[in-house]
């Protein structure tokens, strides 16, 4: 997976992997996210990006990734809420 977003490659751990099956999520729907949600600075290299998608009762739809050289997909949320 590429994101276009930020030209990186896109990788998924194990976890990530996990809580999208659980989530019912696929990876076009998380590159969309990353692609094309908002975007939450969390400190040190680490992200919030999500999205709300009006087809899905669980929103908002959010993944944690690190960016650096690629994006590492940590885990991915649903019913997520932003903190100021």
């Amino acid at each position: 997976m590429h994101s276009t977003r930020f030209d990186l490659a896109v990788v998924l751990t194990e976890h990530a992997r996990l809580r999208m099956a659980e989530r019912n999520m696929n990876a076009a729907l998380i590159m969309e996210i990353i692609d094309t949600g908002t975007l939450k600075d969390a400190g040190n290299g680490h992200y919030w990006l999500y999205k709300h998608l009006d087809a899905r009762a669980d929103n908002l739809l959010c993944v944690a990734a690190v960016i650096d050289n690629v994006v590492v997909v940590k885990t991915v949320m649903h019913h997520w809420e932003p903190r100021p």
